[in-house]
């Protein structure tokens, strides 16, 4: 049952500033705001996109023969069960967080019991349920939506928005010579073609989608994220009907100031500063490679003089 479940999803590509987006909104009182990236994906996840993006940032898909208990199960959601359950080789062991997953499974069991199962009832009970399960959240009791992140997910917008009526999507763009540049410090990064190759695949459907659904997809410019939060992260606010305050300001984590957003992401300095600086770190021909590649997207975003500073 999804009555009264008002959803906001954001995706990005990698290192396009989704998490540090994610992490902005985090201490708004009125969201439920995710500790981690929400990886609703399965391994039943079959489809023309499969080999270019991993099933764990994707739309999920559950069997239909599944109970409760084994559709938790087969939601990776990886960065909070590994957190909740062997926090000793968590990346995110340095942040206090309390959450016992048995207890999740069971309220998730409970909810989806209670409503029935269908896709977007099992989100819903999965959101519904962490919130619950979470011990040491900071409450305002003001919170009425939920905000989840997992990268690359705008490609299954259509279905959230279609499955979700009262969901929202917000989507986030970073100039490619950033992000293709934060995506080398990975240990084992994607090749420039192939990252390039999501970058645009990402692009294509969120302006797809933004046409379909104009009121309820969102886009932003990271750039314009980390120069302005509060204006540019207030309007997507105020297109839910929230209030556009002061939390938006820096980046936090269940309220507490975050000194950098690493390591929800590469990104450690969400600035404009560092933002230029980063793309200036490529080697003249991948500069290039990376233009060639954005074709018109630089245009569309307002990219093409990003270089020049």
């Amino acid at each position: 049952m999804t009555e009264g479940f008002r959803l906001l999803m954001l995706g990005a590509m990698y290192e396009n500033g989704g998490n540090a987006t994610h992490r902005h909104l985090d201490g708004h009182p009125q969201m439920f705001v995710y500790p981690f990236e929400s990886q609703l994906g399965t391994a039943l996840v079959n489809d023309a996109l499969s080999g270019m993006f991993p099933a764990k940032y994707r739309w999920p898909e559950f069997r239909l023969d599944a109970d409760p208990r084994e559709d938790y199960l087969s939601i990776i959601d990886e960065e909070c069960k590994v957190r909740a359950r062997t926090p000793r080789v968590s990346k995110f062991r340095h942040v206090p967080f309390e959450m016992d997953d048995g207890e999740r499974r069971e309220a998730f069991a409970r909810i989806v019991g209670a409503g029935g199962r269908s896709r977007p009832a099992i989100v819903a009970a999965f959101f519904r349920a962490t919130f619950e399960a979470w011990r040491d959240r900071r409450v305002s009791g003001r919170e009425s939506v939920y905000v989840g992140y997992s990268p690359v997910l705008v490609v299954d917008a259509d279905k959230i928005l279609t499955e979700l009526p009262d969901a929202h999507f917000l989507h986030v763009v970073r100039n490619p010579w950033s992000a293709y540049a934060d995506t080398k410090k990975r240990p084992v990064p994607l090749a420039l073609a192939r990252y390039m190759l999501g970058w645009t695949v990402n692009q294509q459907h969120a302006l797809l989608f933004k046409e379909r659904f104009p009121k309820r997809l969102h886009i932003v410019r990271a750039e314009d994220v980390f120069r302005d939060p509060v204006g540019t992260l207030g309007a997507v606010c105020s297109a839910l009907d929230l209030e556009a305050g002061g939390s938006l300001a820096a980046p936090t984590f269940n309220g507490a100031p975050l000194p950098e957003v690493y390591p929800w992401g590469t990104i450690r300095r969400a600035t404009p500063e560092a933002n230029l600086a980063t793309a200036r770190e490529l080697a003249p021909e991948e500069t290039d490679a990376v233009t060639a590649w954005a074709g018109g997207y630089l245009e569309t975003f307002d990219y093409k003089g990003f270089l020049r500073g």
